[in-house]
């Protein structure tokens, strides 16, 4: 799961280039094939999304959930791919983006009517 939080008048017009950008980074960084992940984009209002000063309306908080077992390395790359192509498709600085990885043990996962930890049929490896 992947969730996305802005103002909503700047995350609604973005949506589709949102979820294509952050899709090819986790393919080309993680090996994850497009459309792995389901995308949630929470659109706030003005007086529901208080942000850090300093920052501009276009501030995009992104949490990606992930099953543990990536290098520090592999997911450093994937934020600084994802503040680059932000930055370079939807003009968002780099100052304006927080990304979260969130990290959970393979178990601790549940789809397609079993744990993580028993599918045995994923084609992309969570070692990387």
């Amino acid at each position: 799961m992947i969730i996305i939080y802005g103002l909503k008048e700047k995350i609604q017009p973005r949506k589709v280039q949102l979820m294509e950008i952050i899709f090819a980074c986790l393919a080309l960084e993680l090996g994850i094939p497009p459309k792995k992940h389901a995308i949630r984009f929470i659109g706030l209002a003005r007086e529901d999304f208080y942000y850090p000063d300093g920052r501009t309306d276009d501030f995009t908080v992104i949490e990606i959930n992930l099953m543990q077992g990536r290098t520090e390395f592999t997911k450093k790359r994937l934020i600084k791919m994802l503040f680059s192509e932000l930055e370079h498709k939807l003009n968002i600085a780099p100052m304006d983006v927080e990304i979260t990885i969130k990290e959970q043990p393979a178990h601790c996962w549940g789809f397609r009517g079993m744990t993580g930890d028993e599918a045995t049929d994923l084609t992309y490896s969570i070692h990387r």
